[in-house]
């Protein structure tokens, strides 16, 4: 079954430096209807004004994910981290028995675009962590590759969790499969373009339940970038 997620039907909040749109409940906005699915918590799509971010703040027992869609994202951490995320890298913070971080878009009239994403970790009390890794788009291209994996299999970032991340590029005639084990769930976050979902069509910022299926078949593609999970039920 899938039950379909419209873009506009998403939480929204504009604090002037920062736009952001919550597919599930998170901070002022809640929805008993979209509050997680499965271990998947949060999709966040963010859009931070130049000179502006996040300051230092914290986080435990959460496998993080930073995927940066336009604009550069400043990354500093209690870890000793200090990075840059440029569209194309899968950034995985595991944030166990507490770590306090800080992301700024440090670019000068040019808006940092990203998803964060927050799935419950397996185990709790573990020793935070980082992983960045970049995914080039040919890998993307017309596949769904795995970009976050609990073991890092196909050069994906490790992540305490039992789920699995992956990401596509499609146009035209370029299709793709995944297959599902009908006793876990399922996520289908469209990020911008147009797909079809199992023969369901949708658009930027549309998503997919999915639950009681053994397989997801994308097709008909337009200028469509998507995310797709599989996650615990």
């Amino acid at each position: 079954m899938l039950t379909l997620r419209k873009s506009q039907s998403r939480g929204r909040a504009d604090h002037g430096w920062l736009k952001s749109n919550h597919s599930f409940s998170f901070a002022d906005y809640y929805d008993p209807d979209h509050s997680g699915w499965g271990n998947l918590l949060v999709i966040n799509e963010d859009v931070i004004a130049p000179g502006t971010g996040f300051g230092t703040h914290g986080h435990r027992d959460m496998e993080i994910i930073s995927y940066v869609l336009s604009g550069q994202l400043a990354h500093q951490d209690s870890m000793g981290n200090i990075k840059g995320i440029p569209p194309g890298d899968v950034q995985r913070m595991s944030a166990g028995t507490g770590v306090r971080h800080s992301e700024f878009n440090h670019a000068e009239g040019e808006t940092t675009h990203f998803l964060q994403i927050w799935i419950t970790p397996k185990q709790k009390g573990i020793a935070p962590g980082y992983e960045q890794k970049t995914i080039p788009a040919a890998k993307k291209r017309g596949t769904l590759c795995l970009v976050a994996s609990p073991d890092g299999a196909q050069d994906s970032v490790a992540m305490n969790a039992d789920a699995a991340l992956y990401s596509g590029l499609f146009d035209g005639d370029e299709k793709a499969e995944l297959i599902l084990n009908p006793a876990r769930k399922a996520y289908v976050h469209l990020i911008r373009g147009e797909l079809e979902v199992n023969g369901q069509r949708i658009s930027g910022g549309d998503a997919f339940k999915i639950e009681n299926e053994s397989k997801i078949t994308l097709t008909n593609g337009k200028d469509a970038e998507v995310l797709v999970f599989d996650l615990t039920a």
